[in-house]
């Protein structure tokens, strides 16, 4: 199955609710592939590398959202 590589700027313009389903996707997609690679049936070597780096960016933009919340705040 092939993935939709997320940049930045689209998730940027999710909702909070959006990211949070897309972390758990994405998460359960690495999941499925750590799987994959033990068990030698994945074709595409590098979806792995994208999708940890997909998690990073979501991960990036929450943060990004709640340290500017933060700020908001004080």
């Amino acid at each position: 199955h092939t993935m939709a590589v997320l940049k930045a700027k689209e998730l940027r313009d999710l909702t909070e609710d959006e990211l949070r389903i897309q972390l758990e996707e994405k998460t359960v997609a690495l999941r499925t592939l750590r799987f994959q690679m033990i068990t030698g049936s994945v074709e595409n070597v590098r979806a792995m590398r994208n999708t940890r780096r997909e998690i990073a960016r979501i991960k990036t933009v929450i943060r990004g959202r709640e340290i500017a919340a933060q700020k908001k705040a004080q």
